[in-house]
Parts: structure tokens; C-alpha cells; sequence
């Protein structure tokens, strides 16, 4: 978001891709162009968007507070939420990653880290038998957490 505009659907497209491009950076410690040609974007595209979170040659910063438009489940099914900083995001991402393990393996151990915790003010759901029943009516989208707008007609 700039001036308080939205991005376009296409922008934030390209804005989420060159975060992705960023968390694999910090994830893995590979470069920026190693980094950007997995994710399918040109390094200049992600200078352009994250100029503030890469140091000197292109290393990655540990962390920032940038806005992330992401989907957090709820207990109606997933909800779009901006999410503020990159901790955040990964706290996100570890649930979403323990949501899908149990659904999985039926492992409720993995979601005990996250009791009592909340993300932009949504809490994090752990009742086992909420998720199943979110899951039994393909109310949560476990493959893409980052919310994209959308297109307008």
C-alpha cells in the first residue's frame, strides 16, 4: 500500500511474489537472483518493491514490519487479514503448516505452540475438532496463505 492506495490485483500479484522471493531468501540464505528465478521474477522487480529490506549486494534483512495481505482461518472459513511484519507472517505460516499436519496425520501435538495465540487480532484455532469440521466443508485453503485481491470487472 502506498499513499494509502490499494494495490491492483496484478501489483499485489507481483508484490506477494517478490515477499515470496524474500522469505526464501532469508530461509534458505540464497541470493537474490537464485532466490527470484525459483519464484519466477526479475531481481530489478523485487529491488523495486523491497529496495528497503535488501542490504548492499542483495543479502536480506532479518526481519521487517511490511504490510502482507494473508489468509487467516476463522471459524466461517478463511479470512482476509493484513498481517504486519515478517515474524508475523512466519508465525502464520508454522500454523498453517501444523493445521495441515494434522489434518494429515491426526498429530495435535504440532498445534499445542499456538494455543491462546492470535494474529491481527483473529485468534488461531486449535480445537481439533473444529479444524476437521472446517476441513470436512473445504472451508479452509491450506496451499496459499497470502490473500490475493480480487480482479475487478
Amino acid at each position: 500500500m502506498r499513499n494509502g492506495r490499494k494495490r491492483s490485483g496484478k501489483r499485489q500479484e507481483t508484490y506477494n511474489r517478490a515477499l515470496h522471493v524474500l522469505a526464501r531468501m532469508r530461509r534458505t540464505g540464497s541470493s537474490l537472483t537464485a532466490a527470484a528465478r525459483e519464484e519466477h521474477i526479475d531481481p530489478r522487480t523485487v529491488r523495486k518493491y523491497l529496495k528497503a529490506e535488501l542490504r548492499g549486494r542483495g543479502k536480506a534483512t532479518k526481519a521487517d514490519r511490511r504490510k502482507r495481505d494473508m489468509l487467516v482461518p476463522t471459524t466461517v472459513g478463511n479470512a482476509p487479514v493484513t498481517v504486519r511484519g515478517s515474524k508475523q507472517a512466519s508465525q502464520l505460516g508454522r500454523y498453517m503448516s501444523a493445521v495441515g499436519k494434522y489434518l494429515r496425520t491426526g498429530d495435535v501435538d504440532s498445534l499445542a505452540e499456538f494455543e491462546g495465540k492470535s494474529i491481527s487480532g483473529h485468534s488461531l484455532i486449535t480445537d481439533a475438532d473444529m479444524l476437521s469440521s472446517l476441513a470436512q466443508a473445504s472451508a479452509l485453503t491450506l496451499d496459499e496463505i497470502y490473500a490475493v485481491p480480487e480482479a475487478s470487472s
